[in-house]
């Protein structure tokens, strides 16, 4: 919408009408989830989604104390577990350790979480069987339903943050059509275990516009009545 008349200055100087221009480059169109007017807190608890931010800063800045992200017993070169232990100054971790501790409690069948402590940060990964070359949404949900008790009545392991699963290299996510979920597939799944905390969208999903998105999860009713053809 216009900042013409909406009356809303976001930029210094000629700013606005150079961004009103802009079509090029990642972008999303993010658009609000609450009730016109609404000023009040949400009664109902959602995730966070840190669209545009990128993950690695803050978590080198010290904005989190924990992150939930997937690990492997095989190589995590690609992974985003070997990208932090690289990126903390003070974290012990390197490959092929990462790999190594997690090979010790690999099992054929059970989805396993593991605990990396990287000083300022500590990792909670999940660790999908040994029978699988890639993660399910079966071991998404097992994965986040031990995550959330691990968080439940544990203050300092807040804030908290986690990857979308999406878009990954050494730990990819796929349905069982053999395809990646939607987001709001991931976000059901992370949701009904019992996660709440902030999840950092794909880089690659910065690129959704024109396709609104919005700012946390669950999504407004409206959306499933419009979804459903209702109005």
């Amino acid at each position: 919408m216009s900042t013409r008349t909406t009356g809303c200055h976001i930029y210094e100087g000629a700013g606005n009408d150079f961004m009103e221009q802009a079509d090029e480059g990642r972008r999303v169109v993010l658009v609000d989830d609450a009730a016109g007017g609404v000023r009040g807190p949400d009664p109902v608890q959602r995730i966070r989604l840190m669209w545009g931010q990128r993950l690695i800063d803050d978590l080198v800045a010290g904005r989190y104390r924990t992150l939930v992200c997937a690990v492997n017993a095989t190589d995590n070169r690609n992974g985003f577990i070997h990208t932090l232990a690289e990126r903390l100054p003070t974290s012990q971790w390197r490959e092929p350790g990462i790999a190594s501790y997690a090979k010790h409690f690999a099992d054929a069948t059970r989805v396993r979480v593991l605990k990396y402590d990287m000083d300022g940060v500590e990792v909670l990964a999940i660790l999908r069987p040994t029978s699988h070359e890639h993660f399910t949404l079966a071991h998404l949900a097992e994965g986040f339903g031990t995550v959330a008790a691990m968080l439940r009545c544990r203050p300092e392991r807040y804030p908290v943050a986690s990857v979308s699963f999406l878009g990954a290299r050494a730990n990819r996510l796929l349905d069982p059509r053999g395809r990646e979920p939607s987001f709001e597939t991931v976000l059901k799944v992370m949701y009904e275990s019992g996660y709440r905390g902030d999840v950092y969208p794909a880089p690659k999903m910065w690129e959704s516009a024109p396709t609104a998105v919005f700012p946390r999860y669950p999504f407004p009713e409206s959306l499933t009545r419009r979804c459903e053809g209702g109005y």
